[in-house]
Formats: C-alpha cells, sequence, structure tokens
C-alpha cells in the first residue's frame, strides 16, 4: 500500500477498516488539553473494555446475595470460573484448550514452569536466553539456577545482536543451540523482546532446541493478544504470559500458562503442586497424595481471584467475537506500517533518532522503538504535552504501539504530526 501523510487518508483507511466499530468498545483516557488522548501504550497497559464493569458487578452482586454458595450458584458459579476461560485463551495463542491455563500472573507460573522444566543434570545445565531480556526473565532464572546449586555465569548463556546490530539473527541463535548442544537443559525466551520490539521465530527454536534435546519456552507478555501464535503446532513445552497489555484485562491481571498437550497426562513431572491442580473429583476429599489434573490445569495452585478473571473473561469475549488473531493481526501490520511510514517521512539522520524494530512484518507487533539519540526525554514530553500517551525506557527509548483493537489510522496520523512538530524545532 502507498501511504500518505494527510488526515484525509487515515479517514479514508479509518472508513475501509473492518474492525473500527471495536473502537467504542473501550474507554480512552482523556488528553490533557481535552478530548482523547492518542494512546499508544498498549505494550505497557490495555485500555479498560466497557464490558469489564458490568462483568465486575455481576461477581460482586453474586457475593453480596449468596456469599459462600456462589462457588456453586448464580451466573457463572465460581468453582468452574476459570474452566469458562480456556476456550478462548487457547483461540489467542494457538493451543487446545487442555494446554492453556488462567491462573497466577505470569512470573509466579514461569517459576512453576520452570520446576518443572528446567532439571539441570550435571553435564547438561545451561540455560539460554537474550541478553536484555525483561528483569522479571533475568531474576526467575538466576534464582532458579541458584536453587540447583549452579553458578550464574556458567550455567546462563545470554544470546547478544552482532556489533552495530540491535536485533538478533534467527541463525545466530540456531548456532549457538547447535553449539551448546548437550549441555543445553532448557532455552527461556520472550516470544517478542520488550525493549527493541522483535518477534522471535518460535518454530524455529523450538525445533533447534529439541534437536538438542533441550526443553522450550516463552515468555509471552509481549505476544498474546499482539501476534498470531502456534503454541501447540509449533511444538514449544511450555510458555507463560500476562493478560493486562494487548489482552486488555486490567492493571496486574491474571496470567495465563500454557503445557504442550504431550505433558497432559504426565503425573510423573515434578511440579510445585496446590490443592486447586489436584483431580477436581477428590479435591474436596481433603486427602495426602497429589494426584495432577490433566493438562495445564495440573500446575494450579489455589482457586482463582474471580474478580479479575471476570475482567480477563470481558477482554477474551472481543477476541472471540472478532475471530481470533488474524483480523487483528491484518489491521496491526497496516497501523504500524504507517507509523514508521509517517516516521521515515521525518528524514531525520540516525545520529539523531532510529527505529531499533526489525523493519520485516513478520518480525515485530504493534510496537516501534525509537532509539533517540539527541533529545529524547525532550521529545518524550513534547509528545506527552500533545496527548500522545507512550512509553520511555531507559536510556533513550520510546516505545510507540497502534493497538487494532481500539487505535485508528487517525490515531497514527496525529502522532505523525507530532513528531513532525519536533523534529522542525
Amino acid at each position: 500500500m502507498t501511504f500518505d501523510p494527510t488526515p484525509a487518508f487515515a479517514a479514508h483507511l479509518d472508513a475501509q477498516d473492518p474492525l473500527r466499530d471495536f473502537r467504542s468498545r473501550f474507554l480512552i483516557p482523556p488528553a490533557p488539553g481535552g478530548g482523547e488522548s492518542l494512546y499508544l501504550c498498549g505494550n505497557s497497559l490495555g485500555l479498560q473494555p466497557r464490558a469489564v464493569r458490568a462483568a465486575l458487578d455481576q461477581e460482586l452482586n453474586t457475593w453480596a446475595e449468596l456469599a459462600v454458595d456462589g462457588h456453586f450458584d448464580g451466573p457463572s458459579p465460581w468453582m468452574h470460573y476459570h474452566e469458562t476461560l480456556a476456550e478462548t485463551a487457547a483461540l489467542v495463542v494457538g493451543a487446545k484448550p487442555i494446554e492453556v491455563v488462567v491462573m497466577n500472573n505470569l512470573t509466579t507460573n514461569l517459576h512453576l514452569l520452570l520446576t518443572t522444566f528446567y532439571r539441570p543434570t550435571p553435564t547438561r545445565y545451561k540455560v539460554l536466553m537474550e541478553g536484555g531480556a525483561f528483569p522479571s526473565d533475568q531474576y526467575a532464572l538466576e534464582t532458579q539456577v541458584k536453587l540447583h546449586g549452579l553458578e550464574l555465569d556458567d550455567a546462563i548463556v545470554e544470546l547478544v545482536p552482532r556489533p552495530g546490530e540491535h536485533t538478533l539473527r534467527t541463525e545466530d541463535i540456531e548456532a549457538k543451540i547447535a553449539e551448546l548442544g548437550d549441555s543445553l537443559a532448557t532455552i527461556l525466551m520472550g516470544g517478542i523482546n520488550y525493549y527493541t520490539g522483535q518477534v522471535f521465530d518460535m518454530a524455529t527454536i523450538t525445533q533447534a532446541g529439541h534437536a538438542v534435546g533441550a526443553t522450550v519456552g516463552f515468555d509471552l507478555a509481549h505476544a498474546a493478544g499482539n501476534v498470531e501464535l502456534h503454541l501447540h503446532d509449533w511444538d514449544v513445552d511450555f510458555a507463560c504470559w500476562c493478560t493486562y497489555k494487548y489482552m486488555n484485562s486490567g492493571p496486574g491481571s491474571v496470567g495465563g500458562a500454557f503445557v504442550h498437550e504431550r505433558f497432559a497426562h504426565r503425573p510423573d513431572l515434578l511440579r510445585l503442586a496446590g490443592w486447586w491442580g489436584h483431580d477436581a473429583d477428590e479435591r474436596f476429599k481433603m486427602q495426602k497424595g497429589f494426584k495432577p489434573m490433566a493438562g495445564a490445569a495440573g500446575w494450579q495452585l489455589a482457586n482463582g481471584n474471580i474478580l479479575t478473571l471476570a475482567a480477563h473473561r470481558a477482554a477474551l469475549a472481543l477476541f472471540a467475537e472478532v475471530g481470533g488473531m488474524g483480523p487483528l493481526r491484518r489491521k496491526s501490520e497496516q497501523l504500524t506500517a504507517y507509523l514508521e511510514f509517517l516516521i521515515h517521512r521525518l528524514e531525520l539522520p540516525a545520529s539523531r533518532l532510529e527505529i531499533i524494530t526489525p523493519t520485516d512484518p513478520a518480525a515485530r507487533g504493534c510496537q516501534l522503538s525509537l532509539l533517540v539519540h539527541q533529545g529524547g526525554r525532550e521529545l518524550f514530553d513534547h509528545l506527552t504535552q500533545a496527548g500522545v500517551v507512550g512509553d520511555w525506557r531507559e536510556p533513550n527509548v520510546i516505545r510507540l504501539a497502534p493497538v487494532p483493537f481500539y487505535n485508528s489510522f487517525a490515531d497514527v496520523q496525529r502522532v505523525g504530526e507530532v513528531l513532525a512538530a519536533w523534529a522542525a524545532q
């Protein structure tokens, strides 16, 4: 598509957008000077779906009117609430319902999964991750390695880009996996790197890891609800994600976990157990002897927080209504390409500003990361004062993420005008 920087062109794209009506299903914060903000920060916190308030009110009313009986009575009995989320959650991440469970938060789930899938031996003990991964992943791996009595510098191997490059090449990842070979126990990478916005080739990484006998998992915090995932078909061993970014389920909301179907009936797998992961038919017998439920549900610890589950269910319903990730991804690629076009149109030298996110649509999601070499904080403040909500990451990166559910082409066009005003200073 040939883009045009004018408001009329953006309006034309919005008029043709089959998803345009979904914008009205979200609450958009006001701008400092009035009107709606230009919210391009869904990679940090997604906007509130309008349906969330009614979903929360329903559970609050059930609590008020039924109290403990709400576990078994009412519109959505709490005893089985988490089960109602599996089908749509599986749709979002490309899995079977038995492979997913909505529970806890991302880092808790990561620790639970690593307990099972990082089982070092004296000869196979190394874990591979991308350098500059989100701190939670770094800290989780550090402490898991320490729990096994291993040295961090020896056990954890970090992938870094080639000199002068900002992102990793898939062939370099494959080469490092092959080099580590029989010493590699586990691969843990982000599906998308939070800082650069690079989408990793998860299918190829999984295949390469399995070829040397390693387990392979992904932190999908920035990928779930953003790009198309096929966790089952890619043969990924395990994954986890949060739901408050592109899945729009509220600040600090519940997380999700994936465990491949081939582990569904493996009660012998070591795990940290809780009563909600115990066989549901025997759960209330309150007896010794843990018998895990089949599938990812067998990694649960405790009954879920119904209020966060309710918010998540309201948000997930929009993914089911839109027909899964395909329609969202098609619009996302256009939105992000339009933002990229408007930034390139500024014709700024790379010594002042460069986009460090890959140009290939298959290697990025919604987010573009702008590395601002001169006046980065001033640019961020300029954007904020103009009503643009983005995200600042030290030392000098601004992340902008147009989200297909609620961002319009007009939003992106106006952000382009704000950037142009700054560039002309």
